[in-house]
């Protein structure tokens, strides 16, 4: 039996939980390309989202993302094999004709020498994409999406909209498109192919089309858009402080990032997100909604987001104090190794599997009783 409660209505994570954890382990694939690193970061993405995914309908999305990252990492695979690849190797796998271009397409080449060390190098660089494109279709999968239409700021409130209804387009569109392919099964029609999915296409994109004005005739239903009037005074110091805080945020980022900004770049950083978020809180005053039931962050939740963001730091620091182990090389031909550290920073982010809610078990079906014998 598990040790943590049962998901209810009450003790649900904040969706913000989910995406900082899952942001996190796509900031620690951004750092690396050993291979052995991400697919240790995909197996955590998974068992995290098979112990504690619902059955809501934007959590059947993961499986779509885990398929959009194998066929992003195929297509990056057949560019380095028709189109070449940066890396001169030695290793020669195979020799493709060789289409002659003009003069001035020098250093583009379709066809020639596939080697084994840039057949290498497109594997880890496609890798590192579809680990990202996994850990977002982790997040997609555990958060839910109106639940963190309702924890944005209310100065964000109009694009979080947008945001939210591009999130939910894709889950939505794959539970339409699995329900009427079980309906073209039932009836013995073709759901697969290019056939099926032409006749599958256009009523699944109806659908969601026509989900997406229910939702705007209810929203301007229910009065949204209205705004409360604040002085001009505030307004300007709204304006003032969220735009100086977004310069100041980009200009203490290149500091920190270059090495002639490491006196000035922290501090920076600092005040202008300091800004920004006053000039976010100050924004929201405008906003006349009210909050139902605010989701609480719990000590669960802190765990959670704590988990990715300690995976993202212990990335970072290996990253600076051996780089080597991180990006291995192709030129020579080695195999890549696991670093110890960096894998239990990873190993970090399944706390979510112990720590998060349970998610309802389905009911099980009850199967009638035999008859008991008269005798």
């Amino acid at each position: 039996m598990t040790r943590t409660p049962r998901a209810n209505r009450s003790n649900a994570l904040p969706p913000g939980a989910w995406w900082i954890w899952a942001l996190g382990l796509g900031t620690a694939a951004s750092r690396t390309t050993n291979p052995l690193l991400l697919a240790l970061l995909i197996a955590v993405a998974g068992y995290v989202v098979g112990a504690r995914r619902t059955d809501a309908p934007w959590a059947r999305s993961y499986t779509a993302f885990v398929r959009l990252g194998i066929t992003v990492l195929g297509i990056r695979l057949a560019f380095a094999v028709f189109l070449g690849s940066p890396i001169p190797g030695t290793h020669l796998l195979l020799t493709l004709p060789e289409l002659p271009l003009p003069h001035w397409a020098q250093g583009i080449r379709v066809g020639g020498r596939v080697t084994v060390e840039g057949l290498l190098f497109a594997l880890y660089d496609g890798l590192k994409l579809a680990t990202l494109l996994i850990c977002v279709g982790a997040a997609n999968a555990l958060a839910n999406p109106a639940r963190l239409l309702k924890s944005l700021p209310g100065a964000l409130y109009e694009a979080g909209v947008a945001v939210v209804v591009a999130l939910t387009f894709a889950p939505n569109l794959i539970a339409d498109g699995r329900r009427l392919r079980a309906a073209r099964r039932l009836r013995g029609r073709p759901d697969r192919g290019l056939r099926g999915l032409l006749h599958v296409g256009l009523p699944v994109l109806e659908g969601a089309l026509e989900r997406s004005v229910a939702l705007a005739a209810a929203m301007d239903a229910r009065g949204y858009g209205r705004s409360a009037e604040v002085p001009p005074a505030v307004r300007r110091t709204t304006t003032a402080l969220t735009l100086g805080g977004l310069l100041s945020v980009c200009a203490g980022t290149y500091g920190v990032l270059t090495a002639e900004g490491g006196t000035y770049g922290l501090p920076v950083l600092l005040a202008g997100v300091a800004a920004a978020l006053g000039g976010l809180w100050l924004g929201g005053r405008r906003s006349a909604r009210t909050r139902y039931r605010p989701d609480v962050w719990g000590v669960r939740a802190w765990l959670v987001a704590g988990s990715g963001v300690a995976v993202a730091a212990g990335l970072i620091v290996s990253a600076t104090y051996d780089p080597a182990a991180l990006s291995p090389g192709v030129l020579p031909l080695t195999a890549p190794s696991l670093p110890l550290w960096p894998a239990a920073a990873i190993l970090l982010g399944l706390l979510p599997a112990f720590v998060a809610p349970a998610p309802h078990a389905p009911p099980r079906s009850q199967e009638p009783s035999p008859p008991k014998d008269p005798s």
